[in-house]
């Protein structure tokens, strides 16, 4: 296990990235010109998320959202600039393709925790921020076991999970399971949200 860590799991990276974004350079390109008509420049979403040890890394995706702001000059809430063409590259994941090249550069893996917000930073727990002991992936174990709609203490117990169980027969298996799950569009949001809850910090628990 410590040998794919170490060296096995890049390398299967850059394979399946780079072939990924050869084989799929023609859905990027049209998917790049439909957000272009249907929700204007830019194209991409870019995001600083901490990455492997906590470091920052510009994060990929195609923007999903408009730009409209309300009388105040503020952005309208999510669920107001989230067009149906925007819910459509979500729940077929198109938006996350520009990733692969975040893998191909070193900053993800296929399989990890997915890179969240910098401002969550301070409120891991020591146990919740050992998340960060891998690369962050484009897809993981808690994506392919509810996705948003589980809590987060039980998405950062599974995140944890798979920091101690890597391994390759386990990253093929999640790697299957996100197929199915991306033709199936199971589990995009949380309920009454447009995709997860905000984290404010897992709640203490309470003396027996």
């Amino acid at each position: 296990m410590q040998f794919y860590r170490n060296f096995g799991k890049r390398t299967l990276d850059v394979t399946v990235a780079g072939t990924a974004l050869i084989v799929f350079a023609p859905v990027l390109a049209v998917t790049a010109i439909l957000v272009r008509v249907k929700l204007g420049s830019p194209i991409l979403f870019v995001q600083q998320r901490p990455g492997q040890g906590g470091r920052s890394f510009s994060l990929m995706k195609f923007r999903t959202m408009t730009d409209a702001c309300g009388p105040d000059g503020q952005p309208l809430p999510d669920d107001q600039r989230m067009t149906r063409f925007g819910q459509f590259l979500r729940s077929s994941s198109l938006d996350e393709l520009p990733e692969l090249w975040n893998i191909l550069r070193g900053d993800m893996s296929l399989v990890g925790p997915r890179p969240l917000l910098e401002r969550y930073l301070p409120l891991y727990s020591a146990e919740q921020a050992r998340r960060h002991e891998v690369r962050p992936g484009l897809t993981g174990w808690a994506q392919v076991n509810g996705r948003n709609q589980i809590g987060w203490d039980e998405r950062f117990a599974m995140d944890v999970w798979y920091v101690e169980h890597t391994s390759l027969v386990l990253d093929i298996r999640i790697l299957a399971l996100t197929v199915v799950k991306v033709l199936r569009r199971d589990d995009i949001s949380a309920e009454g949200c447009t995709t997860m809850t905000a984290f404010t910090g897992s709640q203490p628990r309470s003396a027996a």
